[in-house]
């Protein structure tokens, strides 16, 4: 039934349970699971001058340990795994990479970031990408 899931992270640990369910959904389907961080280009253009690009660079940074961690938990849990980093918005890139790929199911949490991030966002992210998709979506609701 499903052959590629996507598993967006934002390099928090509130990847950890929406990952849980994309290995066993995976093993189940013998599908291959995607990660896909993005750099969002409005936290860091918000910035001024200097700031701006150290700002993309932690991000970029982040991103890159986020999908090592991501490829290292799939490949020990012997699932294929494919990985990218992409820079934009981040629910419009992860509708894009769903279409790009062929996705046939979206497993992500209710929320990712913690404390102001989390304020601010409330899963906005996976809300835009459950109304802004054509393949279900499963939010697993990963707690405060």
């Amino acid at each position: 039934m499903y052959d590629s899931i996507l598993v967006p992270t934002d390099g928090s640990s509130g990847t950890t349970e929406p990952l849980d369910h994309a290995v066993s959904i995976a093993r189940d389907n013998s599908a291959v699971v995607h990660g896909l961080y993005v750099v969002d280009r409005q936290r860091y253009r918000a910035a001024e001058g200097d700031a701006k690009a150290e700002i993309k660079k932690s991000l970029e940074l982040e991103g890159e340990r986020a999908l090592e961690e991501l490829r290292t938990d799939l490949e020990d849990s012997g699932i294929p795994v494919k990985t990218e980093r992409r820079d934009g918005i981040p629910h419009r890139e992860i509708a894009d990479y769903v279409t790009d790929n062929g996705i046939d199911l979206v497993v992500m949490g209710t929320h990712g970031r913690t404390g102001r991030d989390r304020i601010a966002n409330l899963g906005s992210v996976t809300q835009r990408v459950v109304r802004g998709t054509d393949v279900p979506v499963l939010v697993v609701d990963i707690g405060d």
